[in-house]
C-alpha cells in the first residue's frame, strides 16, 4: 500500500524545495516511512471482526481458538434443486474447491458467526441469564432466539426459536459450534422449530417461547 510522502515533504523549507533533483531524492528516502505508516493505519480494520475477510479471519480465529476448517465436515448444505431445506435463502453455494458432497471449510460470513459465539463462549460467566445475553447478542438482529433447559444434573438443552434457520446455520447449531455451555456439561439434543416464529409447545407453561394447546409447534430433533 502506497503512502503519502506529502506531509515529509511539505517539512522542507522554500530554499530546498524548488529543486527537483533535491526533492526527488528526499520522497525516494521517506516514502517507506509513509508506506509504512499507511499500512499500520489499515492494520486494525484489516483485523476488525466486522471487516476482517479471508486469511485476516484466519488469525482471529488463532486468537480465539476457532478453525475455519471443521472437525467434521458437514453434509446437505448446498444449494440444489428439489430438496426441501436447500433452496434459495436456505443452501450455500458450493465453492471452486469444495469437495462434491461436503463442506469442510467455513465461507467468512459462517466462520465470523463462529468467530463471534467462541469470543463470547470465551468470557461467559457461567450463568444462564449471561447466556441468553449472548445469544441475543449474536442471533438478535436475524430473529433467532434460544431456549435453554438446564436440568441440574450436567444435563442441557437447547431449543432454536424463530425462523426456520438456513442449511448451514442449522448445522452449526446441532454440531454445537454455537454452543454457551459449561465444561463437562453434557447437551441432550437440539431442537428446531417444525413451524416458524411459532413457540414450542408445551404443558403448563405460556411465554414467548412456549405454549400449550393450538398455540405451540412440535420441536423437530436432529
Amino acid at each position: 500500500m502506497a503512502g503519502d510522502a506529502t506531509p515529509f515533504l511539505d517539512l522542507i523549507t522554500s530554499e530546498h524545495n524548488q529543486r527537483p533533483n533535491f526533492m526527488a531524492m528526499v520522497e525516494a528516502t521517506v516514502q517507506p516511512n509513509a508506506d509504512t505508516i499507511a499500512v499500520l493505519d489499515e492494520i486494525i480494520a484489516a483485523f476488525d471482526l466486522d471487516l476482517a475477510v479471508g486469511a485476516q479471519l484466519d488469525v482471529i480465529g488463532l486468537w480465539v481458538g476457532a478453525s475455519r476448517t471443521l472437525r467434521i465436515p458437514l453434509t446437505n448444505v448446498y444449494f440444489t434443486w428439489d430438496l426441501a431445506g436447500l433452496g434459495w435463502d436456505e443452501g450455500i453455494w458450493k465453492g471452486p474447491f469444495d469437495p462434491d458432497n461436503q463442506l469442510v471449510d467455513l465461507p467468512d460470513d459462517y466462520y465470523r458467526l463462529v468467530l463471534r459465539a467462541t469470543i463470547q463462549n470465551n468470557r461467559w460467566d457461567g450463568t444462564i441469564h449471561q447466556a441468553y445475553a449472548d445469544w441475543d447478542e449474536l442471533f438478535g438482529a436475524a430473529g433467532y432466539g434460544i431456549l435453554i433447559q438446564d436440568y441440574g444434573n450436567m444435563h442441557m438443552l437447547y431449543a432454536l426459536t424463530g425462523p426456520i434457520p438456513d442449511a448451514l446455520t442449522l448445522a452449526l447449531f446441532r454440531g454445537g459450534a454455537l454452543n454457551t455451555k459449561p465444561a463437562g456439561v453434557y447437551i441432550d439434543g437440539y431442537l428446531t422449530p417444525s413451524v416458524p416464529d411459532t413457540p414450542y409447545f408445551g404443558f403448563d407453561v405460556s411465554n414467548d417461547s412456549i405454549k400449550g394447546w393450538d398455540e405451540g409447534a412440535w420441536g423437530l430433533a436432529e
